[in-house]
């Protein structure tokens, strides 16, 4: 299967790249990409650690608990604070594609859906 042909079942696609160890004890780095078809949202959630999400292609609208929506096309990337709810939207006409990278606790659920 090819990733349109999985594309076309899933509007909302989470491909996972790396997860290593790293020097600060009890967490690890993880980097996943994440592809939007247009108009798909990323529903309120949060991760047990910081995230730095950078737009590869199209535009996605960030919403983060406590502050202003941004829209970031690509090339533009967002600092997101452990814990804090947020969600992400293509606000686009066509596909939308960010990278996350996450530094995380280990052992614990990286996305955590939130009300």
């Amino acid at each position: 299967m090819t990733p349109l042909q999985a594309f076309a079942d899933e509007p909302l696609l989470r491909t996972d790249l790396i997860k290593s160890d790293i020097d600060v004890p009890a967490h690890e780095v993880v980097q996943v990409r994440v592809d939007f078809l247009p108009g798909v949202l990323a529903a309120r959630h949060s991760h047990p650690g910081e995230e730095i999400a950078y737009v590869i292609e199209g535009a996605l609208e960030y919403k983060l608990d406590g502050r202003e929506p941004v829209t970031l096309s690509a090339g533009q990337s967002l600092f997101i604070p452990t814990g804090v709810a947020h969600s992400a939207q293509n606000v686009g006409t066509g596909k939308a594609s960010e990278l996350a990278t996450y530094i995380v606790k280990k052992g614990q659920t990286l996305v955590v859906p939130s009300k």
